[in-house]
Formats: C-alpha cells, structure tokens, sequence
C-alpha cells in the first residue's frame, strides 16, 4: 500500500464524528459573509439595475435621477471600470454588459447608504433598449442552429458495424430539466480597502483564487493585491464556484472608488434570476442490442443549455458525454456533444457537473428499452455491467478499475433490500389495488473523480505548530456544509498523532495558500486533505529527529501516538507539547507547506481520449414508490444505499452526504420544475418559478420512509489519503431509482411489456401522462410503432 493510503494505528481518520460547526450551525452562532456587515463600520449597500426584458442593446442609460435619491452615494457603471470590463475566465461576460442577454440582466449597481435607498436609486435608474430577437428554449436554439462553445465527439470502436450486428435498434428523443440551486445562503460579498489601496474580499465562494483573479484584473490589479476569504458557504453545490466572481468584482470596485467598504447580497428573487442553474439538456439517440440484450452501439448527440454566456458549460458538456456510458461497457459508441446558447442566465456547476445529466441518458434509454427487448429492467442492467477481467474501457478510452464493485454495491443492496422477496409482495399489491400501484427499481453509479482539466488537480495547505503545541491548518479548499474542515482536521491529527482537540482550522484565504482549484468536482478531501498530509508529514519527520534526540534512539523508531512520543519496544516517553517546546529551543522550523499533484491523469479534449479520472465512485440504489392513478401523486416507501467511499475518513459526514446527495438528485428528477415564459409576450423570457412558493423543493414530506444507507466495506482505495474516496458528487445519481421505480408503477397500470415514456422532472403530473399512455398502450398501432428496428 501507498506512504498516502496507509493508516496509521490509533487513527482518528475513520472515526464517526459531527461536523466541525455542527454547534454553531445550530445555535445561529456560526458566521457568513453577510454577518460580517454587523461588525464593519460605514458599509454601503448594492443593488442591482435589473433590465426586465430579454434580449436587446442598451441605447441609453442615465444615472442622474438615481444620485437625487436620499442616500445614494454612487452609481457603478461601466466607465469606471479600470481594469477589464468581464466577469468570466471566457471574456464573454461583461461585467457591465452595453447589450442585455438575458430577463432580468444587470446594467449597472447603485451604493447606498442603507439597502433601501440603494434599492429605491436602482429603480430611479433609465435604461433605454433596443430590442432583439432571442432565443429561449433548447427546441428554439437548435432549430436556429444557436450554438456556442466545443463542440467534442467521443467516438470508440465502429458504431456503423454495432449496428449492423445489432439484433434489436431503438431510438428516440428525450429532454430533462435544469436545475435551481436553492442553497440556503445567497450570493454575498463584502469588500474593503486599505490604506495602500490593497484590496480584502469577505466572498460566499467555493474557489476564492479565481474569486481574487476576477477581482485583480477588473480593478487593474495584480493579484497580491488583492486577497479573497471565505469564512464558510450556506451551501453551493457548484453555484458558487463561478458566478461569485463578478458580484465580488462589483463590491471592491465600489471599495475602491468609495474608499468605503461595499456589501452585496442578492435577495432570493435576484439570486433566482441572475444567477446560473443545472443545464437542462436534449438528447437524440441511437441504441442497438444483441439477441442476449447486450449494447453493439450507442449513436447520441447531447446538447445543453449554456445560456448566454459560456461559464462552465464546455467541461459540463464534456463530463456528460464522459458518464454516457455509467455502468455499462459501450463497445462502438459515437457520442457529439454541443451547447445551445440561449437567452437565459447563463448555466453553470452543479453537483455533479454534467455527469448525471449524461447518466440520466443511458438509464432512461435502459428503462425504456427493457420492456421492448422483453427483458426485466433489473436483468438489462446487469448484462451490460463492465465486467473484471476483461480490461473494458470507457468510451474515452479509460480502463475501469474495480469493475467488480459495480456487481458488489449491487448485490449487497439488493440483499439489504430483500429485493425478490419485496418485488414478489409488489406484484401482489398491484393486482389486489387497480387504482394505486407500487413500483421497485436498482440503479447503479460509476462516477470518475478529478477535474477534467488535468492542471486544477493540484492542492497546497500551510500548516503551522505553536510553541504551546497547538496546530494551526490552512488548506485551500471551502466549506459550504460538506464536513471538508471535518476531515481535514482528522487527516491532520492523524499524520501528526496528537489528539483531535489540538488542531484548529483558519478559513479559507488566498495569502495563505496560493492557485488553488475550486472545491468541486468532488476532489475537495482528496486534494487538500493529500496537501495537509504532506505538510504534517514534514513537519513530524523533523519532530521524529527532536525526539529521537531526547529519547536516545533512530528517528525511525519513534512513533507519536495519541499525543505521546515513545521509542518501539522502549518505556522512555515524551509529550507532544515538550516535543515541540524542545524543537523550538533546538531552532526547529515548525511550519510546513503541503503540496499534492494527482498523479497518473492525461486528457487529449480534441481526441476525447485520455485518463481524465484517479478513479471511479461507484454506487447502487433501490427505491420503491407508490402511485395514485388518479392524481399521480406518489411517495417514495423506502430506499436502500450501498455507496463506495473507500476507507471512509468520517463515516457519519460521508453518510450524511450520500443521503443528501440522494434527495436533492430526487428533488432533480421529481420536483423542481423550472419554466421560462417562452411565449411571445412581453414576459418573454422570464423566470416564472421565481420563489419556494413555485419551485418545488425536496423536503421532510418527500423524504423516503425507511432509508438506508450502508458504506461499502474493505474498499481501500489505492493512492488516495488513507484509502478514502470522494463523496459529494456521485450520491446524486443514485436517485434515478426513483425515477426508474415511478416508471414501473406507472407502466403497471397498463398491459406487461409496455414502454413508458417518463418526463424529468417526473411531477406528479408527468408521472399522470405516464399512467394514461400505459393504459392506452396494447393497441396493434402501438405495438408497431414500438417494436421498430
């Protein structure tokens, strides 16, 4: 086993522990950016210039009835930007746009004394539009042939020969839904100026070093002159790890010009319609099967919705065509993916990052195929698995390690779940109750872990020792309630061996860790917690030495366990805090910085080849629901988990992860329905579910009755700190269960072998459609139609 993967004894790596803030999130006494107002003196306040219309070129834009208004003290435009005028690392996003993009667009932000005098100035504001056409809908952008962005193809093996040996060819259409964030904290910053012009950001973001470049270069400034904290998100999940940068750009702008310190913070309406969402995607495609139900060939072209501008959406696009395969080995696959460009907000990161929408694709492909090939759901999934053995590849050309923990999450949750025996009971539920009917449905998750971009899988931390023994981390990552501070303080503890107690966590800051990645793509703990390992690891060497010294013995046999210095097989002992004391007197640096590189990645983006993962996350879920036929409402009886973390380095925050994973992909597939007035109306292009009150979001009532989750044991994976696995990501994908049980539910009112045709979100009034066309399927018409080649 690897110096990085191996545990110590003793460790308190492994340990079920709550989260770090569990206390203060609870009591209300934890502090986000937003708080730090209280404690600033003479902050003024920014509001937005919101163009409520959706596409046009601003002709006029007059500002001087906004400066009458009591208490405003300066309007932000444009002209006095000093640096350059774009808020992405596209330049494709104006700052302060001369053209509105999308319903709702910000043009310029008023500083006000108070919130509401910046609010009343903002709408004192003239903006005069020139109106254009747009393009709203994905229907709309592909007809239009409105596209932005790479376009990448992953082609492997012949798909052409695929099909010709295929005995069975379907295809179809099918288009899901984006997705609203709904963190619970909305996007805030707050900036200050010192005495020599340096600029300090207080920011709600996952990936403050790009949050600091943003700032830089809109101000004219290099970036050590400016320095970007976050304290800690009230969630993220990818929304802010891109689109903090500008309303962070906006305040120190306002700081510097005002010499006074600027808070921004977008209320929930503004953070709905100006900020990104989940890309809402369509798919066209081909499937070819054998005679056994086996893939020959996949032929699919995926196009999402980027928005207006590009942010994310090339990566997004990219992972999605990377997970089209999921569980299943592909042999001769053509795969195109493009990016419709849109007049909406402009689409973003969110909890797995295109890799559940391309995940989505194949298991709704599979759960529509099953009933035409005449085959179980469960039987056409486990034919397809990447076997060991074999050395399948991926699509793109990666060999799938551990394949065989794809069948053992599998077959441990279909034995947690009592899965036959339950299906058997459904069976004879559905024929005693016409009117309401039960479905059960195992899906699987395969999901690659690192950055598809090879150069942002690096990650450094600064860890320093006090003189009394106390331990001070730096690391680059954030926390937005994920437990990444969690971990990072066992993984520390652990490499020094001293008590838990001993270690404290300082928020995260760009003058302390330099360049670091955003904390996404699930690679938080692997990163940072490898790059505090590392500096721990430096920092005990040399403490091995002082101690060895004292204890008269090799450094190679002292061990620090639990706080306590001891030679192996000796009785001589020294105390953690004598230890360092004694280190300081012999002039022993006590400070170390930690640094980790991803070993083992290479990605070709133009060939779509390559090894762009460490490894791959793997999961499986069962989910069982029942329907009304007369409604279609549904809920959701019970849902087991197995999910593969490696050696869990907190269990009860990875298990916490999983199940909130879990019920925010459900909330994806199910609940949240997010509409755009794509009439041609004056509300054209507007947001229309703009509140909780009309988007639908998970909540007690839609969590499952009975849930299980179970992290799957002896799974130590190799070259990652202390055997762990990444866990914020791949849970989410677990929730096509669900989906997949809703369809089975509601092809049970219908005759056996009937395909059903399910909408993402499937809402209770999708899931009603789904029930009439089961029960008007059966016809000759139907059959032929369904059984083409």
């Amino acid at each position: 086993m690897s110096q990085l993967s191996e545990r110590p004894e003793n460790s308190v790596v492994g340990v079920s522990m709550p989260h770090e803030s569990a206390y203060q999130h609870v009591t209300g006494t934890a502090l986000y950016t937003d708080d730090l107002v209280h404690r600033t003196k003479d902050v003024l306040h920014a509001y937005p210039v919101q163009v409520m219309k959706t596409h046009g070129r601003i002709s006029a834009l007059r500002t001087s009835r906004a400066l009458e208004v009591p208490g405003v003290v300066r309007v932000l435009t444009g002209a006095d930007v000093p640096g350059v005028n774009d808020a992405g690392m596209k330049h494709d996003e104006p700052l302060f746009p001369d053209e509105v993009m999308f319903h709702g667009h910000a043009v310029a932000w008023v500083l006000g004394e108070t919130l509401e005098a910046a609010r009343l100035g903002a709408a004192a504001v003239e903006v005069e539009l020139d109106e254009l056409p747009s393009v709203i809908t994905l229907e709309e952008a592909i007809a239009s042939e409105s596209f932005h962005g790479a376009r990448p193809v992953m082609v492997t093996g012949d798909v052409d020969a695929g099909f010709a040996d295929s005995a069975h060819v379907f295809s179809g259409e099918f288009q899901f839904s984006d997705q609203e964030h709904f963190y619970l904290e909305t996007h805030a910053a707050l900036a200050q100026v010192d005495e020599s012009g340096q600029i300090f950001v207080q920011s709600s973001t996952q990936h403050p070093s790009e949050t600091q470049e943003i700032v830089a270069h809109v101000l004219g400034l290099h970036s050590h002159e400016v320095t970007v904290q976050c304290l800690r998100m009230g969630g993220g999940f990818g929304g802010k790890e891109m689109q903090p940068h500008g309303f962070a750009a906006v305040a120190a702008l306002g700081a510097k010009l005002t010499g006074r310190p600027v808070r921004l913070r977008l209320n929930r309406t503004q953070d709905l319609t100006m900020s990104g969402k989940r890309h809402g995607f369509h798919a066209q495609w081909k499937i070819g099967f054998d005679t056994e139900g086996r893939i020959q060939a996949l032929d699919a072209t995926l196009t999402s919705d980027g928005g207006w501008s590009l942010d994310l959406s090339e990566p997004v696009t990219a992972r999605a065509l990377c997970h089209i395969d999921n569980t299943y080995w592909i042999p001769n696959a053509r795969v195109a993916g493009r990016i419709a460009k849109t007049h909406k907000v402009s689409n973003t990161a969110f909890r797995g990052f295109g890799g559940p929408q391309g995940m989505l694709v194949i298991e709704d492909i599979m759960g529509r195929c099953a009933p035409l090939l005449g085959l179980d759901p469960v039987e056409l999934r486990e034919r397809n698995f990447y076997r060991p053995g074999q050395g399948q590849t991926t699509p793109y050309g990666q060999l799938v390690t551990h394949p065989e923990r794809i069948a053992a999450v599998w077959d441990k949750v279909k034995e947690d779940a009592g899965f036959e025996e339950r299906r058997r009971g459904i069976a004879a539920f559905n024929s005693a109750h016409p009117h309401t009917k039960r479905g059960l449905a195992i899906t699987g998750v395969k999901f690659g872990i690192s950055f598809n971009l090879t150069a942002f899988n690096q990650g450094g931390a600064l860890v320093l020792i006090y003189k009394d023994g106390s331990v001070l981390i730096n690391h680059g990552g954030t926390e937005m309630g994920q437990g990444l501070h969690t971990k990072m303080l066992q993984v520390a503890a652990t490499t020094l061996g001293i008590p838990l107690h001993k270690v404290r966590l300082a928020p995260t800051r760009t003058d302390k860790v330099p360049n670091t990645s955003a904390t996404a793509a699930s690679s938080g703990a692997d990163l940072n917690g490898a790059a505090v390992k590392n500096a721990c690891e430096q920092l005990r060497e040399r403490l091995l030495q002082v101690a060895a010294s004292q204890l008269g013995s090799n450094a190679s046999d002292v061990r620090i366990v639990e706080g306590v210095a001891r030679t192996l097989g000796g009785d001589k002992e020294l105390a953690w805090d004598d230890l360092v004391r004694t280190a300081y007197f012999q002039r022993v640096q006590l400070s170390a910085a930690g640094f980790y590189r991803t070993e083992g990645l290479h990605w070709d983006a133009k060939a779509f080849q390559g090894s762009p993962f460490k490894y791959f996350s793997y999961g499986a879920a069962a989910a069982e629901v029942e329907v009304d036929g007369f409604t279609g409402a549904y809920r959701i009886r019970r849902v087991d988990i197995v999910h593969d973390v490696g050696d869990s380095l907190s269990p009860m925050i990875d298990i916490g992860q999983v199940e909130g994973g879990f019920v925010q992909g459900a909330g994806w597939l199910t609940l949240e329905d997010m509409r755009w007035d794509a009439t041609d109306g004056p509300g054209r292009g507007r947001l229309l579910t703009q509140a909780a009150s009309t988007y639908k979001l998970p909540s007690f009532s839609e969590m499952p009755e009975e849930f299980h989750v179970t992290l799957l044991e002896n799974a130590t994976e190799e070259g990652a700190v202390y055997g762990s696995k990444a866990v914020g990501e791949p849970p989410l994908m677990l929730a096509f269960s669900v989906r997949e049980a809703l369809r089975q539910a509601a092809a049970a009112f219908g005759p056996a072998g009937a395909e059903v045709e399910l909408a993402s979100p499937a809402t209770p009034e999708a899931v009603y459609w789904a029930i009439e066309s089961a029960r008007l399927s059966g016809s000759p018409l139907d059959d032929e139609v369904l059984t083409g080649a």
